[in-house]
């Protein structure tokens, strides 16, 4: 008998079934469907067995799976017996490799970090992400959480120690605690390595972050100011970070879209807020300018303080700290030392109650019924503060006059 041709399987129609000899046959069913059988005698028993389908295999492919039928009917094997045997192999396999993975310690550390992202800051998830990436995935990733023991949690954190990086010691120490927690609690592990290291750290001095005052600020903002080498968008962002007294990821990420400088205002929306709720910071006058001077050079729509490399990005994260390193303050002064200095400031000379400086710096009102009660009140004293701190900073940069907190706030 001849055999099929391509021709003839491109060229058949309708409900047929065309022999290609041996058993091979190529069929149309009633419904359209084009496909390869192989019919077949074991025993005396008629068997058919379908090979695949067409387009998606050839004929010259039908008749290479047709021979490879052939053999296992020749021993007696069903060809379909066979590929439910693989059929279910791949699954239980997949299966298997499913649940291996599902249980490694990097899959739970990051739907842990998945669970907790709405709670969180988009640069505080990225730490998190980052300091097991950096120091855990590599030696432990792969391992399923059940089977992870304390002495290679130490492992871990005393490779980090011989850096001289205590901190992030800790910071793994704390977050490979919480990853193995929620192991627990989602039924993938019973027990937790990393409550065993209590006190195995290696005790770190007390180190505050850098604040200046007075003559030190003074000298910095000039610094900042008529440094060549710095530029303008960082300075700007130095300036801006200086005088919202708010973090530096805050400002490196501002959007026009946030200022509302009818009002003097800067709404920072939720999810960029380290405690996960919306702040307002009332803006001086000072900082007003540096917004214009921003706009100015930039547009005013976007990113206020954009990246050197690429103006439809923010700024990067270590850009400030780097240009305050580069110009010889290295230990002694960082972005975020302008809070400390906003708040030893204002608590020591401003005249401000307490809670109104706190609120100035994002801080969570413990009494949340009070927090809520005072919010309109404390936006009008914040406005005066911040004025204030503006008036401050002014006069240590260029020895301008102060304006009292009455005649700022008209």
């Amino acid at each position: 008998m001849a055999k099929l041709t391509v021709l003839d399987i491109r060229h058949a129609k309708g409900t047929c079934r065309l022999s290609d000899g041996e058993g091979l046959f190529f069929e149309i069913t009633s419904t359209g469907v084009k496909r390869w059988l192989y019919r077949f005698k074991i025993n005396v028993k008629n068997g058919m067995y379908v090979i695949g389908r067409y387009p998606e295999l050839s004929l010259k492919q039908a008749r290479i799976k047709h021979q490879e039928a052939k053999l296992l009917v020749k021993q007696g094997i069903k060809p379909g017996k066979v590929r439910r045997e693989i059929r279910n192999e791949n699954i239980e396999r997949e299966t298997k490799e499913k649940d291996f993975r599902t249980k490694s310690f990097q899959y739970i550390a990051e739907e842990w970090i998945e669970q907790q992202k709405s709670a969180w800051s988009h640069d505080h998830a990225l730490s998190v992400f980052n300091t097991l990436n950096n120091d855990v995935f590599g030696s432990l990733g792969d391992k399923p959480v059940d089977s992870i023991t304390p002495p290679e949690v130490l492992k871990i954190l005393r490779n980090i120690e011989s850096r001289g990086s205590l901190e992030i010691a800790r910071k793994v120490l704390q977050r490979m605690n919480a990853v193995f927690r929620y192991a627990i609690q989602t039924g993938r592990a019973t027990y937790n390595p990393a409550a065993d290291m209590q006190g195995v750290l290696k005790a770190k001095t007390v180190e505050h972050l850098p604040a200046l005052f007075d003559k030190d600020l003074s000298q910095l903002l000039k610094d900042i100011r008529s440094n060549p080498t710095i530029h303008t968008t960082t300075k700007l962002a130095l300036q801006f970070t200086a005088l919202t007294a708010c973090r530096s990821g805050e400002v490196r990420n501002a959007d026009w879209s946030e200022f509302h400088l009818e009002a003097n205002e800067w709404h920072i929306p939720a999810e960029r807020m380290k405690m996960k709720r919306a702040h307002i910071v009332p803006l001086s006058k000072q900082a007003v300018a540096v917004l214009h001077r921003a706009g100015t050079l930039w547009g005013n729509k976007g990113q206020v303080f954009p990246s050197i490399r690429d103006e439809s990005k923010p700024m990067s994260d270590n850009a400030m700290s780097k240009a305050l390193r580069d110009m010889g303050y290295r230990g002694k002064a960082t972005p975020h030392g302008f809070r400390s200095s906003f708040s030893s400031a204002a608590h020591e000379k401003s005249g401000f109650p307490s809670e109104v400086i706190e609120k100035c710096l994002a801080h969570e009102e413990k009494n949340k019924i009070k927090g809520a009660y005072n919010r309109a009140e404390y936006l009008t004293q914040r406005r005066q503060l911040m004025q204030w701190w503006g008036n401050k900073l002014q006069a240590l940069e260029f020895g301008a006059e102060i304006i009292p907190i009455d005649k700022a706030a008209q």
